[in-house]
């Protein structure tokens, strides 16, 4: 099986127009690869402004439609990353993200890093099972 780029309306054009050379959902092997969302308007293609609760629902909102257009879903994901400005934000994000997933979560790692090159304090990715 080979691999397949797919775009994603909104994502895609975002993330490109910012210059970043990726992919914003990959086909392979029965998987669907998700890079690093932040909380990106995919009609706007500006950066969501908010707490870190408005910032995580737009990311999970930017996973979900990147996975529906892979052929997966949230329900089908099976290793999440979290990464996060600051890791006070912890026990925050955990209360929003079961409401995503509020029976098995996925597997998942939440990282703190330094900063980015955007105004955002989180981006998420996955790995998911195609549908």
């Amino acid at each position: 099986m080979g691999i397949e780029h797919i775009n994603v309306p909104g994502l895609s054009e975002a993330i490109a127009a910012r210059g970043v050379p990726l992919t914003v959902a990959t086909r392979a092997n029965g998987f669907a690869f998700i890079s690093g969302l932040p909380p990106i308007d995919p009609v706007t293609g500006t950066m969501v402004k908010g707490d870190i609760v408005t910032q995580l629902r737009q990311a999970m909102s930017n996973l979900s439609l990147a996975l529906k257009h892979a052929g997966s879903s949230l329900e089908s994901t099976v290793m999440l990353t979290i990464y996060v400005s600051n890791s006070g934000y912890f026990s925050t994000i955990n209360e929003a993200y079961r409401d995503y997933f509020p029976g098995f979560p996925p597997a998942r790692t939440c990282v703190t890093v330094g900063s980015w090159p955007f105004e955002a304090d989180l981006e998420i990715e996955a790995i998911a099972a195609i549908d």
